[in-house]
């Protein structure tokens, strides 16, 4: 992939989820091309190139988490199970000196 600017919310958010994950899994494998080029000694074409792939990939997972939020928000709710109230355990009463006798 050639060197790419930095991706707008606004354009991610009117891509399908699937297109915004595609474009996610495509970047994260170029960001770590990337990184190993450069872990290896070797000269990136662009020095800013990596700095934009990390900033595009947060913005895409970002995006991602919000667009689940969503979804997650519009379905319809479904019955949650009541937490079982925890049966308080009694305490022994000790006998008063009364009752002893």
């Amino acid at each position: 992939m050639s060197w790419m600017a930095l991706l707008k919310p606004k354009e991610l958010r009117s891509m399908r989820i699937e297109d915004v994950r595609a474009k996610f899994k495509e970047l994260s494998d170029e960001l770590m091309h990337e990184r190993g080029v450069a872990a290896m000694g070797g000269a990136p074409a662009s020095p800013g190139k990596i700095r934009a792939l990390r900033t595009n990939v947060a913005r895409i997972h970002t995006v991602i988490r919000e667009m689940e939020l969503a979804e997650a928000k519009n379905k319809p709710a479904e019955k949650k199970e009541q937490p079982k109230e925890k049966k308080k355990k009694e305490k022994a009463v000790k006998p008063t000196k009364e009752e002893k006798k």
